[in-house]
This record gives C-alpha cells, structure tokens and sequence, in this order.
C-alpha cells in the first residue's frame, strides 16, 4: 500500500495519480510545445511511488532520463463539479514529488500518435517527500522550487510562475472526473528538466514545504 505520509505521523492511502503537463511557460518552451489553454493531465500509477531516501531504478528500456521537480497536492475528501473556492477546502496538504520522465520514450510515443504511459508510469517513476497539512502551513506561491544534481543546480523558480493554480486544477479536474480522498496532483515543472544517469545523487526542496534525497541506480 502506498500512502500520503504527513509530517505529523499521520498517512492517507493514496489514489489516483493526477499530473499536469506544461504547467510553467517556460518548461513548455524549452519542450518546443504549445502553451495549454486549459490543464493537460494524465495519469502515474500509484505503484511507481518511493519516499525520499529511496532509490530510483534507471529504467533498461531507456537512454534518456529526464528528472521533474513538482509541487504535489493532496485531496482530503471526494468532490465532484467544485468551485474554485470549495477546491481550496478539499486539499489536505502540499509536498515536493518528483515526475521521472523516459523523454526518449515519450517522445518517440507523441511524434508517432502513441500514447506515453510507459515514459512516465515505470517502477520508482514518482518521489514524494512528506506532505505538510494545509491547516499548518498556508501556501503563498513565493516559495521557491528547486532541484540539484550533484550539488549543480538544473531547476529554480518561483510556484507563482505556474500557468494554473491548485485551486483552478482541483475545480477544472473535478468537472471532468470525480476526485478522491488520497488522490494526490502534481501540479506540473519548471524549466531546466534534463538527464540524469546512474550514480547521480538527486536534491530536490520547496521553500517550507519538504525536501528529496535520492539516488539513481541502475536496474539489478
């Protein structure tokens, strides 16, 4: 079973794995993509799920593995057909997750009409740090996110440069699709998404919400 695990001790067994694509403008930018007018989603099994200081499995099926440094948002009860406003009281906290991509895969999957589960659903494919509850910690969007590779700096930027907001993404989602308890959304990366290759040593933090500590390895 994999869970929400709060600073507090306390989990919340996770469900869906919701996760918004070219959510930063200049992340669509260096993909070459169109800036979405409205949210694009898909999905990560909730079995691709570590915590920090767990490992992540080089995919064999890969030669270019691309890290995604992501706020994640945690659902504390079901809603459906929501308002923006009744989004902000149906989230139970915030951490920092990371969205492993196989981009090789992904793309070799879009420029042939193919759909791209593979690139992001694989073992080890999503890190979640410790989620801070909403109701001890109010999310400013000043926080910086930020991501290093071998104490090299690849990502930082501002939550407030993302195109759409977690109160937005909860209400559009959830005129689509019922959200659920323990449903969990990564709200989307920054630019400077890039390789990483076995041995790496990965740090990832959003100001005052939680940290990752992990290491590429390869498959045994």
């Amino acid at each position: 079973m994999k869970n929400i695990i709060f600073q507090d001790g306390s989990v919340l067994p996770i469900g869906k794995i919701i996760c918004i694509g070219r959510n930063y403008l200049d992340h669509a930018k260096e993909l070459d993509s169109e800036v979405p007018k409205e949210p694009l989603f898909f999905y990560k099994p909730n079995y691709t799920v570590i915590y920090s200081y767990e490992k992540i499995i080089y995919p064999t099926f890969s030669q270019n593995l691309h890290h995604e440094v992501e706020l994640v948002v945690a659902l504390g009860k079901t809603v459906r057909n929501i308002s923006e406003q009744e989004a902000s009281n149906a989230i139970a906290g915030y951490a920092v997750g990371l969205d492993m991509t196989a981009r090789d895969i992904q793309n070799h999957a879009i420029k042939n009409g193919l759909p791209w589960s593979l690139s992001k659903g694989f073992d080890t494919s999503c890190v979640l740090s410790k989620f801070v509850k909403k109701q001890d910690y109010d999310l400013n969007f000043n926080e910086s996110i930020m991501l290093y590779v071998n104490n090299q700096e690849k990502q930082n930027a501002k939550l407030n440069s993302m195109i759409f907001k977690p109160n937005f993404l909860i209400s559009y989602i959830s005129k689509l699709i019922t959200l659920e308890q323990g449903d969990i959304i990564m709200t989307g990366t920054p630019a400077g998404v890039g390789p990483v290759i076995p041995g790496d040593i990965i740090f990832a933090k959003i100001e005052n919400i939680g940290e990752i500590h992990t290491e590429i390895i390869k498959y045994e």
